[in-house]
């Protein structure tokens, strides 16, 4: 079997650093794949199975975000440093550093796809085609959905989400099983979690920083300062072909995702049956051959 060639490095921005890894290489024709973690604060672990796209002959990129994974940590940095504009100057920054900005694709995934339409509504020259998974156009439609899926957790369950929610403790070991079993129906349905998605969430578990800042303490709670975004009337500019994915057990529901297919211009869906939040980890396989061919047919 052929060895894959892999670069780990670090790109200087702002005083700080962006760690980065280089799954194959990236002077092959095809343009390089950049894959955009979630969270806001999660790490590239969780999307690692993205680096299987290299053996198509694509270099994949993947990279921790300031505040997060091998990047450098800021956990004394208040609710105001962390924006969406700072997250789009790190992106910049790093394919700048790379030499790719002239030619690339991005894969945003939740957050990352959130992020990944903001760059891409700004229609940069270089980037020639867009992946948006499992994300929402809005934190209120997200919010909406995330509750009304919450209604069909088990009466138990609720009950202990809303008494520990009323009392302020949610770091309650009982409220973050009750917590767990929303997770295990609407963002990782392999059971165990594989260990790359219990890495990421382990990470976060020891640093919130950028999670509690951006988002807020839960899923439900969104009391950050993304609590009021939306992307949904600047759609219309994104003018690179678009993949959207989603899984049909998803927290980002289709109801989430339908303003992405309603509003730009060259835009395809796929949804995975057998997927909720991670179609990436769930249906690995089908998913890296959707994103494959599609990549692939925008080289054509």
């Amino acid at each position: 079997m052929e060895t894959i060639l892999t670069i780990e490095g670090y790109a200087p921005f702002g005083g700080h650093r962006t760690w980065y890894r280089i799954t194959g290489d990236p002077g092959q024709d095809k343009a390089p794949l950049v894959v955009v973690h979630g969270g806001p604060g999660c790490t590239h672990d969780y999307v690692d199975a993205f680096a299987d796209l290299a053996a198509t002959g694509r270099a994949v990129i993947h990279y921790d975000q300031l505040g997060n994974g091998n990047s450098t940590r800021l956990p004394d940095k208040g609710k105001d440093f962390w924006t969406v504009d700072l997250f789009l100057d790190e992106m910049d920054n790093l394919l700048s550093h790379l030499g790719i900005a002239d030619r690339y694709m991005l894969l945003g995934q939740s957050w990352g796809g959130m992020l990944s339409s903001e760059h891409a509504v700004r229609q940069p020259a270089g980037l020639k085609g867009l992946v948006i998974a499992n994300s929402p156009p809005s934190m209120r439609l997200w919010v909406e959905e995330a509750n009304r899926l919450r209604e069909d957790l088990p009466a138990e369950v609720q009950a202990t989400l809303l008494k520990h929610e009323a009392a302020g403790t949610l770091d309650d070991p009982d409220y973050k099983r009750a917590s767990r079993v929303f997770y295990d129906r609407h963002v990782c349905r392999v059971t165990p979690w594989p260990e790359d998605v219990a890495r990421t969430f382990a990470i976060m578990d020891e640093d919130a920083t950028v999670y509690e800042a951006m988002n807020g303490p839960t899923e439900f709670h969104v009391i950050g300062t993304l609590k009021d975004w939306s992307i949904i009337d600047r759609l219309h500019r994104i003018a690179v072909p678009t993949l959207l994915i989603s899984g049909r057990h998803d927290e980002a529901t289709p109801k989430v995702v339908q303003p992405f297919a309603d509003n730009i211009p060259d835009v395809r869906w796929t949804i995975f049956e057998e997927s909720s939040h991670m179609p990436h980890v769930e249906e690995r396989a089908a998913c890296m051959t959707a994103v494959a061919a599609f990549l692939d047919a925008l080289e054509g």
